[in-house]
């Protein structure tokens, strides 16, 4: 049984704690019984389990507001003087009530008299009574510690937590206006060349939001969930360049119950989009693919665009900052997040990360390119 059980189970501590002290008698009984044995006093060995027990019984009721003093005046750095000094106090009426108890309980254990047994408690047992003060209060000092230390953890550990989350959220809140306006400017673009489909991409548009703040909380979601908001997106993209676009799905079927971040795809599609369909006048192709390699999944997205020319850095902008930046946060050291021309030319973003499905719990959202 844990620390941890014991704290959240009163029942279940307060039976520990008569499971102990019943050891710590039937311990001491032994050694009684048998040092009497050696003797040659007739002690039985019902006689000394009896007396034995009734000594700590006695320190176990007594135990209890010493566990509470001890609670209470801690020995910390600003206050162990006034502790030191309480305590000291404290053990001198511990060892003095264990007496009283005693010799009480002693007149009906044997034939002595309350004043015969307490003088004989006073010169036996008076220092031993200051020690198990001292032990008592050491050993709930040592696990009040333990128990604040795991405390401590836990609320640093939700801490961290709530700290990456609101970094999470901060990072989706940049996201969304920037995916916004980029899709508001497609928008107002056809409005001069064809007011229908500008009016087919608003609507578009609207069903698009929707689902992208009906999962505005989760920051990972099944591959199959992902992809339908991408083809949201991609239907209003459609909408706008006609037959200019083509997009290709080559996703292996087990994947689709992989977890992968929220809207991961869509900066990734929008980017590919914006530099590798639009400055060109002739068709362009997407092609979108995940597979299953060992422990992990691939996800890629390439276009058949100029790619990078030259030797000029890859210029991210913000969404594809942002994605790298949630990767980082959602993943660490354990995912690749590759940009770059791809073997057949255009432009190519490789993202690998960790292979698990199964329950979902995260929060947030998309991006874009250069």
């Amino acid at each position: 049984m844990t620390i941890t059980t014991l704290v959240q189970n009163p029942r279940a501590k307060w039976l520990a704690g008569f499971g102990v002290w019943t050891l710590i008698g039937l311990s001491f009984a032994s050694q009684f019984y048998i040092y009497s044995a050696k003797a040659g006093l007739e002690v039985t060995w019902r006689q000394a389990v009896g007396f034995s027990l009734a000594d700590w019984y006695v320190f176990a009721l007594l135990s209890i507001p010493v566990m509470h003093l001890t609670r209470r005046f801690r020995f910390d750095a600003a206050g162990w003087p006034r502790s030191l000094a309480l305590h000291t106090v404290a053990s001198l009426g511990f060892s003095l009530a264990y007496m009283v108890l005693r010799a009480g309980i002693g007149q009906w254990q044997t034939s002595g008299t309350f004043g015969d047994t307490f003088r004989t408690l006073l010169v036996k047992t008076w220092h031993f009574n200051l020690l198990v003060y001292w032990v008592i209060l050491a050993v709930t000092s040592a696990f009040d510690y333990n128990r604040r230390l795991r405390e401590r953890e836990l609320r640093a550990a939700e801490l961290e937590k709530r700290l990456a989350q609101a970094k999470l959220q901060s990072l989706q809140m940049q996201l969304n206006p920037h995916f916004l306006f980029n899709t508001l400017h497609s928008i107002s673009a056809l409005m001069h060349m064809n007011v229908e489909a500008a009016d087919r991409m608003i609507a578009q548009l609207s069903d698009l939001l929707r689902a992208a703040l009906a999962g505005s909380d989760t920051q990972e979601v099944p591959l199959r969930q992902e992809l339908q908001f991408l083809e949201r997106y991609l239907q209003i993209e459609k909408t706008r360049f006609g037959d200019r676009l083509t997009v290709q799905m080559e996703i292996a079927p087990d994947t689709l119950t992989a977890r992968v971040p929220n809207l991961i795809l869509q900066p990734l599609v929008e980017n590919a989009i914006k530099h590798g369909i639009e400055p060109r006048a002739r068709p362009g192709r997407i092609v979108i693919r995940a597979a299953r390699q060992g422990e992990q999944v691939v996800l890629e997205v390439a276009d058949n665009g100029d790619g990078i020319k030259g030797a000029s850095p890859q210029r991210e902008g913000v969404g594809l900052s942002n994605s790298r930046a949630r990767l980082r946060e959602l993943y660490g050291v354990a995912h690749a997040f590759e940009l770059g021309n791809g073997p057949g030319g255009g432009f190519l973003a490789k993202l690998t990360i960790p292979w698990r499905t199964g329950t979902i719990e995260h929060e947030n959202k998309n991006g874009d390119r250069r």
